[in-house]
């Protein structure tokens, strides 16, 4: 799960800071922390005090492998409790890192959502070898459930059902927090899509729209700034948050037609592209861009399929 998705969660602050008193309720005499794990790195997000013996701030980053967090089994989803660092760690150089930030005791629960994606820990410490007992791991593990719950709901009102993409709700919300930003939108319809669902019947336009999904994620993947949304239908919408040449967005437009132009004999399937651009030093304007895109679109289909046009 991206850090920038979780940010974006209606009260996600609000309740984050909730799932730390409710941890600090059963370990009042503990430090709690709920940390973010992205990218092998682990973000520190939260804090039931700025003010304790253990060396930990919030907004702290650390290179996952080097954090005990890194030894939790998210696979099975199972504690990880060290009730003594010194005498239960064998490697030197964990127990060297522990000792800077003074954890001499450390509990660890890993918070996945429903589909399995990883978020984070909720991590309980102490500066002293401390016992952690059946009772307390039990209601801790019911809290992160609860929040582990609250992710998924969230999820499926950011996320599109059929291909998992971002939606239209979760782009406008991107909007409103970061107006200024600057960038390209590549507003993407399907050619022959209505003729394929009329013929095989919608399981298999389904099929097509997923296999649409994970082929532009892919292409998407090492492009910074770059999100893939599912708008509705057979369109879909890639947005790039930086600014970029006009030889860029062409390269950018040529590599998704490329993608989107090999089926099976069958599928008569290509795309057309609607592209707008937008500076950083104008407020971008959704409703407007994605009418621009949706002109440029409307161009790019009468022009014969299977290319891109810019709105002018």
């Amino acid at each position: 799960m991206h850090s920038y998705e979780f940010q974006m969660y209606r009260n996600f602050d609000e309740l984050a800071i909730d799932l730390i008193e409710l941890a600090k309720e059963i370990v009042p005499d503990k430090l709690v922390y709920l940390t973010s794990i992205e990218n092998d790195t682990q973000h520190i997000l939260k804090l039931s005090s700025q003010d304790s013996p253990i060396l930990l701030e919030e907004g702290m980053s650390f290179d996952l492998k080097d954090t005990v967090c890194n030894r939790i089994d998210f696979n099975q989803r199972e504690v990880l409790m060290y009730e003594d660092i010194e005498s239960q760690i064998e490697s030197t150089r964990l127990q060297s890192l522990l000792r800077e930030v003074n954890i001499k005791s450390y509990l660890g629960i890993p918070i996945l959502t429903k589909n399995g994606d990883i978020f984070g820990t909720l991590c309980v410490a102490n500066h002293k070898s401390a016992q952690y007992d059946s009772k307390s791991v039990r209601l801790l593990k019911r809290v992160v459930r609860m929040f582990s719950y609250y992710l998924e709901l969230e999820r499926r009102a950011s996320r599109d059902e059929l291909t998992d993409l971002y939606n239209r709700h979760y782009l406008s919300n991107y909007f409103e927090t970061n107006p200024n930003q600057g960038g390209a939108l590549f507003l993407i319809d399907l050619d022959g899509f209505k003729w394929v669902n009329d013929t095989f019947g919608h399981d298999e336009g389904d099929l097509v729209l997923k296999e649409v999904a994970l082929r532009l994620r892919r292409l998407m993947e090492p492009i910074p700034d770059s999100r893939v949304y599912r708008l509705g239908g057979d369109e879909f919408l890639i947005k790039i948050a930086h600014a970029l040449s006009k030889e860029t967005v062409i390269g950018y437009a040529e590599q998704i037609l490329y993608v989107l132009k090999e089926w099976d004999d069958h599928l008569p399937l290509s795309a057309s592209i609607g592209i707008a651009q937008y500076d950083s030093n104008e407020q971008a304007d959704l409703g407007r861009l994605l009418k621009e895109a949706d002109i440029a679109l409307y161009q790019s289909k009468s022009s014969g399929k299977n290319t891109y046009k810019f709105y002018k």
